[in-house]
């Protein structure tokens, strides 16, 4: 019987001991996969984007089905989110809005975007930055009529294709200064609840101290008599 039930528990170690195993490998395997599709180009990807499937898409955000206007609102709300002056210091923000860019880039431009879904697309494609469609209007066709086009593969988040400075000032400066303005009220009203507060208790403190002395006025009074 002792034999038997020290098979028994060894077994159930083995067991055990197997199926975490299985358990880690296959969470490394997923968060590697992750972990890979996450970045590529000017991180640790595997291939430049533009050899990808999918990947534009996936720095947007949106479906390889997504309208030029959903295109669009993904990059204004993917440049705000990842703009170096948002994230000062950050290397991984940076990288990203460059990528954000090259992806806008490709996808907002209607013949690179069929280029690249037929995997046509080429480096010489995006070094040549052809114009884009009339159809399709560049939210900062002012501000690039300033500046010559630049190659947006591996460029930094200030350089690439669109002055991208100007860009986000002119669709989040005012954003940027409400978001300021408010933290500002804000702060400032805290103060003026942290001032009510401590003349509140000034006040609570007056009360009972005037009433001690009122206690202490009638016990002498009623002592002298």
């Amino acid at each position: 019987p002792i034999d038997h039930r020290w098979r028994c528990t060894h077994r159930v170690k083995v067991w055990r001991t197997l199926f975490s195993g299985n358990l880690c490998v296959q969470h490394f395997t997923w968060s590697l996969s992750a972990h890979s599709r996450a970045y590529s180009g000017n991180g640790p990807r595997a291939q430049p984007l533009y050899k990808s499937k999918s990947g534009y898409y996936e720095v947007l955000e949106v479906l390889p089905t997504a309208t030029q206007s959903q295109i669009k609102t993904a990059y204004y709300k993917q440049s705000f989110t990842f703009h170096p002056d948002r994230n000062p210091g950050s290397e991984d923000a940076t990288t990203r809005f460059s990528e954000i860019s090259e992806a806008y880039t490709v996808l907002g431009n209607k013949g690179l975007r069929k280029k690249y879904d037929r995997g046509l697309l080429s480096l010489s494609d995006l070094t040549a930055t052809p114009p884009r469609s009339s159809s399709s209007k560049d939210p900062t066709a002012g501000s690039t009529k300033q500046h010559r086009a630049q190659s947006v593969v591996g460029s930094h988040a200030r350089g690439g294709v669109f002055d991208f400075d100007t860009f986000f000032k002119s669709h989040y400066g005012e954003q940027l200064q409400r978001q300021r303005d408010l933290k500002a009220q804000r702060e400032e009203m805290e103060k003026r609840k942290e001032e009510e507060l401590r003349e509140k208790n000034m006040e609570k403190l007056m009360d009972v101290g005037v009433a001690l002395l009122l206690v202490m006025a009638c016990a002498l009074v009623f002592t002298l008599k």
